[in-house]
């Protein structure tokens, strides 16, 4: 076992300043070069690996590359086949937690037009891609395609730039102001102050646009996933906290008047038997009172039949005596 001088003389080796032997100071100097060069030698280990690193990200981007090339007309098919399908991107778009949260009933309208979607990245990936956005006529803007690009400045910053919005008369629907926008659903919940169309000409910060990012990696790959899931409600951290069927107390039965003409629903509450329980003392003893009722009834009514019986019985005996006094 080890003695209790023993451990407080090594520790001082390792925390406390050199001692005035020559010994104490040769470890103290012999450990401090050790050290540093244990540190050179990590510095070069890691030199070697961030030089992999780099070899490594330079061989992912020419798969990329490669396979950029490979997918694109398998993307043109796509496309091609999804015109085919009406409203097809705005209901995939309806259906995306994100993108859904800037969505308003407006711009639902507005993208029943969008016809086609599009990303396509640089040859040098790294140096960025474009957003296109292909619309048929429509009485909003007279744009035929819009384009949103992501690139590199010159200072090695990220810069994007969009395709100014060619408004028709009094449908600029950037310009609209809150109140207008109140009848979508998503806006009532007060989540997201941003649209669609506002969006797409921020340029403000592009190194922070989730959106464009959302439609690039997500949206872009797979669109048909989205376009099969159900309309969803969007929660507070772009993901899908709960839908509209989960807002309505399954206690409230909501029922359509077919002979209204303004469509009224009439709305009935339900009492829950889970969420309370009936006290029914009150009538178990309205139900033992009933019975007992009922047999005191009972007995009376098999009273006075045994009574008629007895009378009946007795009349017969008279009439038999008074015949037998006649015949004698």
């Amino acid at each position: 076992m080890m003695s209790s001088e023993g451990a407080p003389e090594a520790k001082r080796q390792k925390v406390d300043p050199p001692t005035e032997s020559g010994d104490a100071n040769e470890s103290a100097d012999f450990n401090d070069s050790e050290t540093q060069k244990a540190l050179e030698d990590i510095d070069s280990i890691q030199n070697e690996i961030d030089g992999l690193n780099e070899k490594a990200s330079e061989e992912i981007l020419k798969v990329e590359q490669k396979y950029n090339k490979l997918r694109k007309p398998y993307f043109d098919k796509r496309n091609e086949t999804i015109e085919r399908i009406q409203n097809f991107w705005v209901t995939a778009f309806m259906n995306h937690p994100q993108i859904s949260a800037i969505l308003d009933q407006t711009e639902e309208d507005a993208l029943q037009s969008l016809s086609k979607v599009e990303v396509e990245e640089f040859e040098d990936i790294k140096s960025g891609y474009k957003i296109n956005f292909f619309f048929k006529s429509n009485p909003f803007f007279t744009n035929e395609v819009l384009c949103k690009e992501f690139h590199l400045a010159q200072t090695g910053d990220p810069e994007s730039k969009s395709t100014p919005i060619e408004w028709k008369n009094g449908m600029d629907l950037t310009a609209r102001n809150g109140a207008e926008m109140g009848n979508d659903r998503k806006r009532r919940l007060g989540r997201n102050s941003r649209n669609f169309f506002s969006w797409f000409l921020d340029n403000a910060d592009p190194s922070a646009d989730d959106i464009a990012e959302v439609i690039k990696d997500d949206m872009w790959p797979n669109p048909l996933q989205y376009y099969l899931a159900p309309d969803t409600e969007v929660g507070e951290n772009g993901m899908d906290d709960y839908s509209d069927e989960d807002d309505v107390d399954e206690s409230v039965v909501v029922v359509e008047d077919d002979d209204s003409e303004d469509d009224d629903e009439e709305v009935y509450e339900v009492e829950d038997d889970e969420d309370e329980e009936l006290d029914t003392t009150g009538d178990v003893e309205v139900i033992e009172e009933e019975i007992e009722e009922e047999e005191l009834l009972e007995e009376e009514e098999a009273g006075e039949d045994l009574d008629d019986s007895k009378d009946d019985l007795a009349g017969e005996e008279k009439d038999e005596e008074e015949d037998e006094s006649k015949a004698v």
